[in-house]
C-alpha cells in the first residue's frame, strides 16, 4: 500500500480523498492556490504546499508545480480527483516518468477516451451501440455539410477532446450548420486547446444513463450498476440517482456485461463511467467515457456499499479486484443534489463569503462539502458548494429524505440552487419518473439556447 498520496485537487473531492486515505492509514499532501489558503483540505491533510496564484492555469493545472510539490513531499502516488488534471494523459505520463503512481487509468487509455471520436470508434469495435455520426473529426465546413447530409437533421456538433457542454451545439436545419460549426470549433479550442469536433445524430428528449465501472491492473473489470443523470441544464448535471427508474434487471445485466467486455478489451483499470443516451424506444447509445471518479459517485456507493475512492487507491496499488470488492448487491435507492453557488433562477455565479452554514443530517442523509461558515467561495473555480445525498429503501423514501434534508440546509451570504432542487423534487413528473434531459427547460417553460 502507498505510504503518502498527494491530492491534485481542491474542494469536497480533495476532502473525500483525504477521508479515504485516513481509513487506509495513508498520509496525505494537499496542494492549494493562494485563494484556497484557508480551505478545509489544506487544514485536514497531513501536509500542504502552495502551488501558485488563484487562477487554475497557474496552480491546479500547472503540471510542473504539482509534480514539484509531489517530489518535495516525497509521495508515492497522486490522486487527481475529478476535473483539473484527472483526464490529462500528459500529466499521467509525467507521473510515470517521475516514478509516481497516477491513481487512474494508463495514459494510453486516458488519451483514447479523451479523444471522443476515437472513443466512439473503439467502443463500436468492442460491441457497444453508438449514435450514427461522423467517422472521426470533421475539419472544415464542406466536410460538415457532407456529414450532415448523411446523418440528417437535427444533429449535434461536439468537441472531440472535452466535455461538460463546452464546444457543443445543436443544429436543427441546414441554415444553422455553418454558424454552429465555427462556434463549436472556437469554443472547443478555447476550452480544451483543440478546435477538433465531431458530429452525431441528435437523440431528441433522451435519458442520460451511465454505468459505474472498476478495473484492476490484472485484467478484471466489473460494473456497479447505473446512474440516472438526465436532470441537467445546458449539459451540466444537477440531480443524479441510482438505480434508474427505466432500467430493468435484464437490461442492466445485458448492457452491463457489454460495458465490462468492452473495457476489458481496451485494458481499462481504475474507476470510470461509461455514458449512454436512451431514446424514447428504449434503445441505448454509447456517447463517451469519463476515465476518472465522477462527482456523482456517492449514489453508487450508497446502493452498493462499495467505497469507490478507497477502491481506486487499492486497485492502483496493485491489489486484485476480488480482494477489494466482493459480490455486489444493489439495495435501495439514492439521490444526489448538487448545491451550487448560483442564482437558482438565472444560474449566474454567486461567489462570496458564507455567513451561515448548517448541513442537514438524520437517517439516510450524507453531505459531501468543503464549505463552512465564514468560508469564501472564490470566483475562480467550479461553483459546487455541497453534494446532498439521500438514501432510502425505495425511491419514494429517498425523495422524502432529500426534501427533508434540503429544508434543513442553511446557507447564507451567497445564493445557491437549493430552491431549484426543492422545486424539482416537488414536481409531479419527477416524482413519477417521467423526465428526460429537457426536463428543466420545460420546468422553466423556456427554450434551450
Amino acid at each position: 500500500m502507498f505510504r503518502k498520496i498527494l491530492i491534485a485537487n481542491r474542494g469536497e473531492i480533495a476532502l473525500r480523498v483525504i477521508c479515504a486515505c485516513k481509513e487506509l492509514g495513508i498520509r496525505t499532501v494537499a496542494v492549494y492556490s493562494e485563494a484556497d489558503r484557508h480551505a478545509l483540505h489544506v487544514r485536514f491533510a497531513d501536509e500542504a504546499i502552495c502551488i501558485g496564484p488563484p487562477r487554475s492555469s497557474e496552480s491546479y493545472l500547472n503540471i510542473p508545480q504539482v509534480i514539484s510539490a509531489a517530489e518535495i513531499a516525497n509521495v508515492d502516488a497522486i490522486h487527481p480527483g475529478y476535473g483539473f488534471l484527472s483526464e490529462n494523459a500528459n500529466f499521467a505520463e509525467v507521473c510515470e516518468a517521475s516514478h509516481i503512481t497516477f491513481i487512474g487509468p494508463s495514459p494510453a487509455v486516458i488519451r483514447m477516451m479523451g479523444e471522443k471520436d476515437r472513443a466512439r470508434a473503439e467502443m463500436a469495435a468492442a460491441g457497444l451501440p453508438i449514435i450514427p455520426g461522423s467517422d472521426g473529426v470533421v475539419t472544415d465546413e464542406a466536410a460538415a455539410r457532407e456529414v450532415a447530409a448523411g446523418i440528417g437533421y437535427p444533429l449535434m456538433i461536439k468537441a472531440a477532446e472535452g466535455g461538460g457542454g463546452r464546444g457543443m451545439r445543436v443544429v436543427r436545419s441546414k441554415g444553422e450548420l455553418a454558424s454552429a460549426f465555427h462556434t463549436a470549433r472556437a469554443e472547443a479550442e478555447q476550452a480544451f486547446g483543440s478546435p477538433n469536433v465531431y458530429m452525431e445524430k441528435l437523440i431528441e428528449r433522451p435519458r442520460h444513463i451511465e454505468f459505474q465501472v472498476l478495473g484492476d491492473r490484472h485484467g478484471t473489470v466489473i460494473h456497479l450498476g447505473e446512474r440516472e443523470c438526465s436532470l441537467q441544464r445546458r449539459h451540466q448535471k444537477l440531480v443524479e440517482e441510482s438505480p434508474s427508474v427505466v432500467m430493468d434487471p435484464e437490461t442492466r445485466e445485458r448492457l452491463g456485461n457489454q460495458v465490462v467486455a468492452a473495457l476489458r478489451k481496451v485494458g481499462y483499470s481504475s474507476a470510470g463511467t461509461v455514458e449512454f443516451l436512451r431514446d424514447a424506444s428504449g434503445k441505448f447509445y454509447f456517447i463517451e467515457m469519463n476515465a476518472r471518479i465522477q462527482v456523482e459517485h456517492p449514489v453508487t456507493e450508497m446502493v452498493t456499499g462499495v467505497d469507490l475512492v478507497k477502491a481506486q487507491i487499492r486497485l492502483a496499488a496493485g491489489e486484485r479486484m476480488e480482494e477489494v470488492v466482493g459480490p455486489v448487491e444493489f439495495r435501495g435507492h439514492a439521490i444526489e443534489c448538487r448545491v451550487n453557488a448560483e442564482d437558482p433562477e438565472t444560474f449566474t455565479p454567486s461567489p462570496g463569503r458564507i455567513t451561515a452554514f448548517r448541513v442537514p443530517g438524520g437517517p439516510g442523509v450524507r453531505v459531501d462539502t468543503a464549505a463552512y461558515a465564514d468560508a469564501v467561495v472564490p470566483p475562480y473555480y467550479d461553483s459546487l458548494v455541497a453534494k446532498v445525498i439521500s438514501y432510502g429503501n425505495d425511491r419514494t423514501e429517498a425523495i422524502a429524505r432529500m426534501q427533508r434534508a434540503l429544508d434543513g440546509f442553511v446557507v447564507e451570504g451567497i445564493k445557491t440552487t437549493i430552491p431549484l432542487h426543492k422545486r424539482i423534487l416537488a414536481d409531479a413528473d419527477f416524482s413519477a419518473g417521467n423526465f428526460d434531459t429537457q426536463f428543466l427547460e420545460r420546468l422553466f417553460a423556456m427554450e434551450v439556447k
